[in-house]
């Protein structure tokens, strides 16, 4: 980037290196100058990430949610997203690709932390902000800001990040978040006479660009026999659409993880973000390897299930 400021390099030269890179921020949490790498990344992006030197994959998905009536329809066989629901303490989040692939997550967080969920709703714009439209992910979070009342509730670690760089972090409130004052009201998820054995995978944004990593733990801790993944702070490989656009590399990253994960004989592994979710479920699937993939509110709402 430096290379690039001053004249080194042409963009078209850093193509490569712009989308090497995971975008996990991890680099932030260590950094003794407290650089912004993440910001800086996004910055880099928008400016090289144009034209022809944008993928093909990445223009559809950046258009099938440029528009809130798109990402409508990506929930259109969910009734519940076109249901008027009363005002509550949040007004939930239900993401774009989410409630899509994983619709059942914003249900399930709603069994335990009051929030109303409007099916009008459109995209964040965090995943314009992290592929080379940074400007237009913006407007996004801001008329997403506008649309949803009040504290905004979110299901993923990646989008939290994001509204919280545009709306602030007192609008903005990760699932954990809200539930970890409320752990006292949670049952334990028992199997075979025993609480069930997980571990959490962090979301990179969630833990290196907003702090967060301590409450999905507390609530966890709560309710299952918790066991710390020994590389859950590492990426998992998914990174927004790192896992589409550069599979091989991002199956390389997860290699090690999934080493980890089974040497540990977990019955779950928590993601908290359903990009992490998709890409757990996925690999794991691959090598055979029977630990079960939930994201935080489907295990506290199996949890709720268990005990009623």
């Amino acid at each position: 980037m430096r290379a690039v400021q001053i004249g080194e390099l042409s963009l078209d030269q850093t193509l490569a290196q712009s989308s090497f890179c995971l975008g996990c921020r991890a680099c932030e949490s260590v950094c003794p100058a407290g650089v912004e790498y993440g910001t800086l990344l996004e910055e880099w992006r928008s400016a090289a990430w144009q034209g022809s030197n944008r993928n093909l994959i990445l223009k559809v998905l950046l258009f099938a949610v440029n528009q809130p009536w798109r990402v409508r329809f990506l929930g259109a066989f969910n009734l519940r997203n076109f249901k008027k629901q009363e005002p509550a303490d949040y007004s939930l989040m239900l993401g774009c690709f989410e409630r899509g692939l994983f619709p059942g997550i914003s249900k399930a967080a709603q069994t335990n932390v009051p929030a109303s969920a409007s099916g009008n709703q459109g995209c964040c714009g965090a995943l314009h902000a992290h592929n080379g439209e940074l400007e237009r992910g913006k407007v996004m979070a801001k008329e997403l800001g506008e649309k949803l009342p009040g504290k905004i509730l979110t299901t993923s670690g990646g989008c939290a990040a994001h509204l919280a760089a545009v709306l602030g972090k007192e609008r903005v409130f990760e699932y954990s978040q809200a539930l970890a004052e409320k752990t006292d009201q949670l049952k334990p998820v028992m199997i075979n006479g025993k609480r069930a054995r997980v571990a959490l995978q962090d979301s990179c944004h969630l833990r290196h660009g907003l702090q967060i990593f301590n409450e999905p733990r507390k609530v966890l801790a709560q309710i299952a026999d918790y066991v710390e993944l020994p590389g859950a702070s590492d990426c998992c490989g998914a990174a927004g659409t790192y896992a589409i656009l550069r599979a091989k590399d991002s199956n390389r990253v997860f290699e090690k993880k999934a080493k980890e994960i089974a040497k540990l004989d977990l019955d779950f592994i928590i993601s908290v973000n359903p990009g992490c979710t998709r890409q757990l479920k996925t690999q794991l699937r691959k090598r055979k390897i029977n630990t079960k993939v939930l994201h935080l509110a489907e295990f506290v709402a199996l949890s709720n299930s268990l005990n009623a």
